[in-house]
């Protein structure tokens, strides 16, 4: 290569955030972080992802720590390097679309506490849930990173990405990221769709992002850098492949030996990756390492992307049917074809994934139907890619009326009224109120544990495992309601007995400040929803087993199992 000018190219490291969440079920605490963020923001990197994605919720809800404190220390520890975000769009950094004023509010704040880079995305790649989040990044002085999330179906083409991509241009993206979120994306292929974007945007930042679940993401890289990618993600070595990124220290090795520079300091890296790997035994949870292969050849079937693998095994394990799992792999892809072949990233990786796996436990295909996926079939998360069959739609929708216009179009603002529902002394910053907006149980339960004196606090477990696999821990709530157990059997009154579908939290009302769905001692009529075990992240309806009074066993927030009995009907 002697003579020959070498061709800049950056890589975007993910260690602290998709590499934990695709490799530890987002297990990696702040202070892990803050004991290696000098040295990764010396090591030359283009930018740091270690915010959003599921680490807001894990924060809160698992680590009990405060998600914008984690944003500012490690703002604070890493001033060289740009720090970057996942957005979900109107999704923000939940499982379903907020209000314009809460978007913007969200990104503003963010800007605020120290984030540079927005890659901001739309699970359906409908370009209208992405406006709000785009024109708020630029509005603040953020980076805003456009999106492809790609996926394969017979509706998913290049003419179609670079339609998407002119969309996300004509709005002021700064750059503009193809995220291969399962590692499906062949060399050919990325090369064909790279080449496509060049040609049809010639001055737009192309960034690619993958996985090494199907062994090819390395390759593509490479492919994707000679058509004209500009940047990768990787992750350091002990913190990648699997369902994880490339390897930074090979994928750099292999730019630079085909004329790339990379910029990356060897010894820095060295130095991360040792941290890393003794890391490694502490933090990631045993069930998502004994269910990790080194390659797996079956995601170019089910096309299931780098976090859920990890989420699907936690989840899985929760409800005690681990072992189940490849009957999900098997589902999945059918369920995601019954739903118009939506991408699988979050939040309709959730939706069709936690669908999937109602569709085998519960032991009948759309038997039990969560909430989150009526509003999807019902075009509350955007236009499906391809339609849903007319009679598997009616079905799904439970009752709902399909919309056509842009779902956040029909949302009434909601920060001041969030602001009253939070108890008095509570609220810390405003951005207390933003996280209470986006989860609303998890930040009250997170807010209540924060205000008891330290001494009286429940334990956060040091173990990893049972950190991952607790009923309390991982619903909040049920912590604080423990106090209150489910009636014993002799205890419980005659009358159809309602029964909890899954492992989960039991919930009267779907959300703080909302009415019940039945009173208790109500008259209810066979089939109507009486109440909700949030379940796998999503809220999974319960309904009366018969016509009657109804008389609740557990409070609200409660902790239940599977087949528990959470009312009676007579």
């Amino acid at each position: 290569m002697a003579g020959k000018k070498k061709m800049k190219i950056r890589i975007t490291d993910t260690t602290l955030r998709d590499a934990h969440q695709s490799l530890w079920a987002t297990r990696m605490r702040t202070d892990d972080i803050l004991a290696i963020a000098s040295k990764i923001d010396e090591a030359g990197y283009y930018s740091l992802e270690c915010w959003g994605g599921a680490t807001f919720d894990v924060c809160m809800r698992f680590l009990r720590e405060n998600p914008w404190e984690r944003l500012r220390l490690i703002k604070k520890a890493c001033p060289k390097t740009p720090l970057q975000m996942l957005l979900r769009g109107q999704n923000i950094l939940g499982y379903k679309h907020y209000p314009d004023d809460i978007v913007e509010r969200f990104v503003a704040l963010a800007c605020e506490n120290g984030m540079d880079i927005f890659r901001v995305f739309d699970a359906l790649n409908d370009p209208r849930n992405l406006e709000k989040a785009i024109a708020s990044v630029k509005k603040y002085g953020g980076h805003a990173q456009g999106t492809i999330s790609y996926t394969t179906s017979p509706v998913h083409t290049v003419a179609n990405y670079v339609k998407l991509a002119k969309a996300q241009a004509e709005m002021g993206v700064d750059s503009l990221c193809i995220k291969d979120m399962a590692g499906i994306l062949t060399p050919g292929a990325a090369r064909e769709l790279v080449s496509a974007l060049v040609k049809a945007l010639p001055d737009m930042p192309i960034q690619m992002h993958s996985h090494m679940t199907s062994g090819m993401a390395a390759a593509m890289y490479m492919a994707a850098a000679e058509a004209g990618a500009g940047c990768v993600d990787c992750a350091i070595s002990s913190m990648s492949s699997f369902s994880s990124q490339p390897p930074t220290e090979s994928v750099a090795t292999i730019l630079e030996s085909e004329g790339f520079d990379t910029g990356l300091d060897r010894t820095k890296l060295m130095e991360i990756n040792d941290y890393f790997k003794a890391l490694r035994a502490k933090r990631q949870p045993a069930s998502c390492a004994k269910n990790v292969e080194a390659v797996d050849a079956g995601v170019l079937v089910h096309a299931i992307p780098g976090g859920m693998i990890s989420n699907l095994c936690s989840q899985l394990e929760q409800q005690g049917a681990l072992d189940r799992l490849p009957e999900v792999l098997e589902e999945l892809p059918k369920t995601r074809a019954d739903m118009g072949y939506p991408p699988l990233v979050t939040p309709t990786s959730q939706i069709v994934g936690v669908q999937a796996v109602l569709n085998v436990l519960g032991g009948k295909r759309y038997g039990m139907v969560t909430d989150e996926t009526k509003r999807y079939s019902a075009g509350f998360y955007g236009r499906t890619p391809a339609p849903i069959e007319p009679k598997l739609q009616k079905k799904l929708c439970g009752g709902l009326k399909p919309i056509t216009c842009r779902p956040a179009d029909l949302l009434k603002p909601g920060l001041a009224a969030a602001a009253k529902e939070i108890p008095a002394g509570l609220v810390k910053a405003e951005e207390d109120i933003l996280s209470y907006c986006l989860f609303p149980e998890v930040a009250l339960g997170y807010f209540k544990w924060r205000a008891t004196p330290a001494a009286k606090r429940d334990p956060i477990p040091a173990d990893t495992e049972t950190l991952a696999s607790s009923a309390a821990v991982a619903a909040p709530a049920a912590a604080a309601a423990a106090s209150a157990p489910a009636k014993a059997s002799a205890d419980i009154p005659a009358g159809t007995q309602v029964l909890a579908p899954l492992n989960g939290t039991f919930y009267r009302s779907e959300a703080p400040g909302k009415p019940n769905l039945a009173a208790d001692g109500a008259s209810v009529k066979s089939g109507d929803a009486v109440c909700i075990v949030e379940a796998m992240k999503l809220f999974n309806p319960v309904k009366a087993t018969a016509s009657g009074a109804i008389t609740f066993l557990v409070q609200h927030g409660t902790a239940v199992v599977k087949g528990q009995p959470v009312a009676v009907i007579a």
